[in-house]
């Protein structure tokens, strides 16, 4: 795994962030330091899929990257599972087709290319009984956010579930700025510079736009989901269960 040096480089301090061959390259080990308990995230995700998913349909995995949470789903799910990742970065897609060769699960898993601000209501989600979406819904346009979430829902088997991690805003003002400063320290204890994470954040700040977790919430109920639950959180870091229908039996 390549270490992640991306904001070191002098001329990453004049563009946008974007998922590009630099950052493909690299992608694994900047989302690992980047994210608080990535590993833990992943393996909850993953749990939460396999209790939804069920014979017959599908898990798509929304903002698939380097498929990480697909190749893990891969081999712990029933070969019958059809799994499908959309990415609109045909580098992160490629770094995540040569991962699944490596890990030989490239038979198991179908990556396909789509922007999810462009196909909002337009993207094949056949036969999905679970959607995934892994720090994707932070750089969805907000005005393209109901639509998409809609799509998802309507295209969710009725026992279906949405399975989101994100970035979060705090509710309070200074609470948010501690929470962003304990995020800070957790990334100096990654190894990043503060030249790193000055970089990195004036990149991302006109591309990732977070909600407030009561936000987030909302959105999801006024999508049609009826169960609605938090089922994780670390300072601006949260995970959200949403399923399709309230009292339907769950595969588990």
């Amino acid at each position: 795994m390549k270490k992640d040096d991306v904001f070191l480089a002098p001329e990453s301090r004049s563009s946008d962030f974007a998922f590009d061959e630099r950052v493909a390259q690299v992608f694994d080990d900047m989302v690992g330091r980047s994210v608080p308990f990535y590993a833990e995230q992943q393996r909850m995700i993953c749990e939460l899929a396999r209790t939804f998913w069920k014979p017959g349909t599908k898990v798509y995995d929304l903002g698939a990257s380097t498929a990480t949470t697909l190749a893990a789903l891969a081999a712990t799910l029933p070969e019958e599972a059809e799994l499908v990742g959309y990415d609109n970065s045909e580098a992160m897609l490629e770094r995540g087709r040569e991962k699944l060769r490596e890990q030989k699960l490239d038979g198991r898993v179908e990556l396909r290319t789509a922007d999810l601000n462009e196909a909002v209501t337009s993207l094949p989600l056949e036969g999905a009984g679970v959607a995934l979406m892994c720090w994707t819904l932070q750089f969805i346009r907000p005005l393209h956010r109901d639509h998409l979430l809609r799509h998802i829902y309507d295209s969710l088997a009725e026992d279906g579930a949405l399975i989101v991690a994100e970035k979060v805003l705090s509710n309070r003002g200074p609470v948010n700025r501690f929470f962003i400063d304990f995020y800070y320290d957790y990334k100096r204890r990654m190894g990043y510079s503060d030249v790193e994470i000055s970089r990195k954040r004036e990149a991302l700040e006109n591309v990732m736009i977070p909600y407030r977790i009561d936000e987030n919430l909302e959105l999801f109920r006024r999508s049609g989901f009826e169960i609605v639950e938090t089922y994780f959180q670390w300072y601006n870091f949260a995970g959200f269960l949403c399923v399709k229908k309230a009292g339907l039996r769950t595969a588990g």
